[in-house]
């Protein structure tokens, strides 16, 4: 580190910095949409479990779109809301991995800023 002027010093700092804050701005909208798509899944759950309550003799069911109500048949719905528990579920677990990535990328980004210090401390 040393050998390093401060204006080398001074640009790789503000990379990493720069690295840092971007890294932690996208982990905030990663787990915002996490907690969204969480929040969805858990409605449509509810909305499962509901269904179940109505006997199976019910030949067919609504379903709002937009200000309107579509007549269907009930195992058209059931399938609809498990493809959709299955597309949030996997939407979920992806989400999840981004995030551990950039939380790695944050971890890294804020040791590597530690270690300059560190290092020029030692040096002064």
């Amino acid at each position: 580190m040393s050998n390093l002027s401060d204006d080398t010093l001074r640009k790789i700092l503000q990379q990493i910095q720069t690295q840092a804050i971007t890294s932690q701005r996208a982990l905030s909208g990663v787990r915002a949409q996490v907690g969204s798509k969480e929040k969805e899944r858990k409605i449509l759950q509810l909305t499962m479990r509901e269904l179940e309550g109505v006997p199976q003799g019910e030949g067919t069911m609504y379903r709002g779109v937009g200000k309107m109500f579509i007549e269907q048949p009930r195992a058209a719905i059931d399938a609809q809301h498990r493809e959709l528990e299955k597309s949030l579920g996997d939407d979920v677990a992806s989400l999840t991995k981004k995030a551990k990535y950039l939380e790695k990328q944050v971890d890294e980004a804020n040791s590597q800023l530690k270690d300059i210090f560190h290092a020029q401390q030692r040096q002064a």
